[in-house]
């Protein structure tokens, strides 16, 4: 990475407005620049204004752009909608904001291949709003369907609460339009369910963060809806209980569910609060949502039958059934709340993704409980226990004063991430390393696989220039 990028001057800044025009030019206005200089992070230290923000709206405009920016070693920064968890689209190193919200469009919906084409900037719920009508869905799409971007997606390979059935985003991704640093624009894959044409670029693309290549066009495979579903809410009267439970889940029913959802007391006491909602939590300490779904009523009665009987003899009671639209939403409503409703109780706080194997959930539960314990501090916890991708939730002690904070809020971390490592895991399952985790990523991979990275890196953006300071340390 370069020691030092070139500041954008009035000569850069006229040739940006004369790409995506000057409506679409953000500049020396450090109150509209800071929504771009942010992304969900709680932690503020990770924020950083950028010096421009533009808006192209087609694969042309982002070409120019990286043009000019590779040609005046200006950093770039791809962002989507701003929702991320990482910092992984804050522009760590000033220069461009390069915003993908005008590139919003679903292209083509292809039912005979079943497919779609869509611009990175469209809401990722929308896609299946409009496919809707067709009997048909993209799987692999995370928790915050509702707000996040196709563009996010596909850079932080995101995931969420039924990757344990259905994979995540890059299951689901058959082909890429990419516009590289240096301006090039490659068209990888297609509308191809197999391909082994040479390396598989799009899945190296996927998850990348986008350091690698701005993503200007994805297509998608499709899956039909399951005509029917159903919810358990089980309750356990201990974490271990729950946490048990999950591989048994699957090994002993023979049945994979559609979601499998963790969510201890603290959490489940945040968010009732929150949404002003009832459900009897007293007596639980844990609690496991699973879904299950099927293409008729009998498939769907006798999943949820086979796997509430096997939490009902880990110790679960009662076990809730919900097989209607109003109280599936209403049980899953409390699931999807509870990140904002620990935000609203607690501003100052650290959200984790760590990703353990599905069987080493229990014995890292222990280890988060042990952590908590020594360092005086609550972590709530939460998350797709069926993949193994738990957020834990360090939350600043009112007593804490802010030095305090980031001092032993370092230390909680690198045991946190330690423990996962120690037990086969990673320090971000679904959310991304960013710039948020970039000084740990030394505990997950050795020095010659970070060197590797770095050289592949280097081999797509050979200036430096695209999202530089996320994923490695310098």
């Amino acid at each position: 990475m370069p020691t030092a990028y070139r500041t954008i001057d009035a000569r850069i800044l006229a040739a940006l407005g004369g790409i995506v025009g000057e409506r679409n030019l953000i500049a020396g206005d450090p109150e509209r620049l800071e929504a771009y200089g942010h992304d969900e992070t709680a932690e503020k230290r990770y924020a950083h204004l950028p010096e421009a923000v533009v808006k192209p709206a087609s694969t042309a405009e982002v070409q120019a752009i990286m043009a000019l920016a590779s040609r005046e070693g200006i950093p770039v920064t791809p962002r989507g909608a701003g929702s991320g968890l990482s910092g992984g689209c804050v522009p760590a190193m000033g220069g461009i904001v390069l915003s993908l919200e005008r590139m919003n469009a679903i292209l083509e919906i292809d039912l005979d291949n079943l497919m779609v084409v869509a611009q990175p900037g469209v809401v990722t719920n929308s896609i299946n709003e409009v496919l809707k009508k067709e009997g048909l869905m993209f799987a692999g799409y995370p928790m915050s369907l509702e707000t996040c971007f196709l563009g996010g997606n596909v850079a932080e390979n995101a995931g969420g609460g039924k990757a344990v059935k259905y994979g995540v985003t890059s299951r689901y991704i058959t082909g890429l339009e990419v516009v590289l640093a240096t301006g090039e624009v490659l068209r990888l894959g297609g509308k191809l369910r197999k391909d082994v044409s040479g390396y598989d670029l799009i899945h190296l693309i996927v998850g990348s963060e986008g350091t690698l290549a701005v993503v200007t066009e994805v297509t998608l495979s499709l899956l039909p809806v399951p005509k029917r579903r159903a919810v358990l809410l089980c309750s356990f009267p201990s974490v271990a209980g729950a946490i048990g439970a999950v591989p048994a889940v699957i090994k002993e029913s023979r049945i994979v569910p559609t979601s499998v959802e963790y969510m201890d007391k603290a959490s489940i006491i945040a968010t009732c609060s929150y949404l002003n909602e009832e459900i009897p939590y007293q007596k639980a300490e844990a609690m496991l949502l699973i879904e299950v779904d099927g293409n008729d009523d009998e498939e769907v009665y006798r999943a949820y039958e086979a796997i509430g009987e096997v939490c009902v003899a880990r110790g679960a009671d009662p076990v809730y059934v919900a097989d209607n639209r109003t109280t599936m939403d209403r049980i899953w409503n409390v699931r999807r709340n509870i990140a904002e409703a620990l935000k609203v109780r607690s501003p100052r706080q650290s959200l984790e993704d760590i990703v353990v194997p599905t069987a080493a959930i229990t014995a890292f539960m222990a280890r988060l409980e042990d952590i908590a314990g020594r360092f005086g501090v609550e972590i709530p916890c939460y998350g797709h226990a069926g993949d193994g991708n738990l957020h834990a939730t360090v939350v600043k002690p009112e007593a804490w004063s802010e030095e305090e904070w980031h001092e032993r809020l370092t230390a909680i971390l690198a045991e946190l991430y330690e423990a996962s490592h120690a037990l086969g895991g990673r320090i971000s399952g679904e959310h991304g390393i960013g710039n948020k985790r970039l000084a740990y990523i030394g505990i997950d991979l050795d020095p010659a696989t970070i060197l590797l990275m770095k050289r592949v890196k280097a081999a797509f953006d050979p200036a430096g220039i695209l999202n530089p300071g996320k994923i490695f340390p310098d």
